[in-house]
């Protein structure tokens, strides 16, 4: 493991205690001081790591995952999803700057589920916590983020490929991940899905860093309006995270809503984006 991705994930523990602290007592409206300390660290230590991670100050950090923030990024996302689809490319592989390609099981593979597939897979530290990423040789096909829950997190990716042969290997694994999130590497990424679920993973490859969509946008793009709660269902499906970027969608009202691998670690994608965006 690399020591930039040690580091970016001894970070990114220190800024999810303190988004759970805010969480809790936002009514409050806690100063730095209070939330530096309690998380156990210094206001000035607490600030410099902050800005080591994301590049700006808290309180920076905290205005990109307000409600306002959001209602404000809701329509540019509607805006470049109908373009997106007025120019085609829904139906293209490279759809954002991660240029990921996704390749879908067979139906044989679908049936069989995954028999005969060689799966890797292994453990590793990522800038936004502990991962457990799977590849076979068509692509990545599980990256699911962990929080005590390594056990659940294992089970729910076997049960996808329950008839796959499993190898692991932590060091190509740790291989995997360095290059994704630190030298930003292109994979293509091999999903199980059904049709509405495979269509929902491709319109949120469409959604670039820094952009916040709702669910009500991502049905209307796979014409499905009337099907709010099974694309939101696809959506808290999916077996990919952050290659996949479901994180970037949100409730109509701009609320943070639910996240299959945690509230906190949605909130600070979102933040961690939009602001490496601002900064470009």
């Amino acid at each position: 493991m690399s020591d930039e991705l040690l580091n970016q994930n001894n970070n990114y523990i220190q800024i999810e205690k303190a988004i759970k602290y805010i969480d809790n007592n936002f009514k409050q409206q806690p100063s730095i001081d209070e939330i530096a300390k309690n998380i156990g660290m210094s206001k000035f230590h607490f600030i410099r790591v902050f800005k080591e991670y994301v590049g700006v100050t808290p309180k920076q950090f905290l205005h990109s995952v307000t409600l306002n923030y959001a209602k404000e990024h809701i329509k540019e996302s509607k805006s470049i999803l109908d373009s997106s689809l007025d120019i085609g490319l829904s139906s293209t592989s490279r759809l954002h700057e991660l240029f990921v390609n996704l390749i879908g099981v067979t139906p044989k593979e679908w049936k069989e589920k995954g028999k005969n597939v060689q799966i890797t897979y292994g453990y590793g530290q990522t800038p936004f916590g502990e991962a457990l990423i799977a590849f076979t040789h068509k692509g990545i096909c599980y990256l699911g983020f962990i929080d005590n829950n390594k056990d659940i997190i294992f089970n729910r990716f076997k049960e996808l490929w329950e008839n796959g042969t499993l190898i692991f290997d932590e060091k190509k694994a740790n291989d995997y991940l360095e290059n994704i999130f630190i030298k930003n590497k292109k994979y293509n990424l091999f999903v199980k899905g059904t049709n509405l679920q495979v269509n929902v993973w491709k319109a949120l490859l469409n959604l670039p860093n820094g952009v916040v969509s709702t669910y009500q946008d991502i049905a209307n793009f796979v014409e499905k309006p009337k099907a709010v709660r099974a694309v939101a269902s696809a959506i808290g499906q999916n077996p990919i995270g952050y290659l996949i970027p479901c994180h970037r969608v949100i409730a109509k009202s701009g609320a943070m809503s639910g996240y299959r691998w945690g509230l906190e670690r949605k909130r600070i994608l979102i933040a961690y984006e939009s602001i490496s965006k601002e900064n470009k």
